[in-house]
């Protein structure tokens, strides 16, 4: 039996050009591609990128790793990333990414996946390489996740260290018993920015308390 040249893919997001490649000896590659696509052995993340399906590829696909591929350079974050880090309990239904490029969003079959743009000094602050399931793919530490939830999130209360807390705790029930856990210079780093500064800062004394 001959093998399917789709695993040669595994679970990686792959682009037209490459798949071209793999079926060049066809008479009509786009042709295939099309039919694999409508087969369901291909996923389309976006135009010109796609993903084998986990029946064929016999991997979980993972949305962090395709979050990367659809739109880059860019990184996990925001709610996603917390809920991932286990830091606030409700379910997050939007893969949630952080770009230096200007912000977009894709839907496909797999979901919603948002992009917020950041300076791109701001973007390099605090970003990991995480494993899982045999792959890695880019998302925001804790302090920087948290930092880029608060960017974008316009209801934050920047009065006081008080009022900060409350909305922690009550507002988007984060676990703030990790926060003396915290590495506080990723927090100091984004800080610099200029965004949000005093409530970062505010967030800091929290940590430090």
């Amino acid at each position: 039996m001959k093998k399917n040249p789709l695993l040669q893919f595994g679970n990686t997001p792959v682009t037209t050009g490459m798949l071209l490649s793999s079926f060049k000896a066809l008479s009509a590659p786009e042709k295939k591609i099309q039919a694999l696509e409508r087969d369901g052995q291909l996923i389309r993340l976006k135009r010109g990128m796609y993903v084998v399906s986990n029946e064929v590829s016999g991997k979980p696909i993972n949305s962090a790793l395709c979050a990367n591929h659809i739109y880059g350079p860019s990184y996990v974050s925001e709610h996603w990333a917390l809920r991932w880090y286990g830091l606030i309990p409700e379910r997050v239904y939007t893969m949630t990414s952080v770009t230096a490029k200007r912000a977009r969003q894709f839907t496909n079959s797999l979901g919603n996946f948002t992009y917020d743009q950041v300076p791109s000094g701001y973007f390099a602050i605090g970003v990991r390489s995480i494993e899982e399931e045999g792959v890695n793919f880019l998302m925001a530490s804790r302090e920087k996740a948290l930092c880029d939830f608060i960017l974008w999130d316009r209801y934050v209360p920047s009065q006081s260290v008080k009022t900060l807390w409350q909305y922690l705790e009550e507002d988007i029930r984060f676990d703030v018993d990790e926060l003396p856990s915290f590495d506080v210079s990723i927090i100091e780093e984004c800080a610099k920015y200029g965004r949000k500064t005093n409530i970062l800062n505010n967030l800091i004394k929290i940590i430090r308390q």
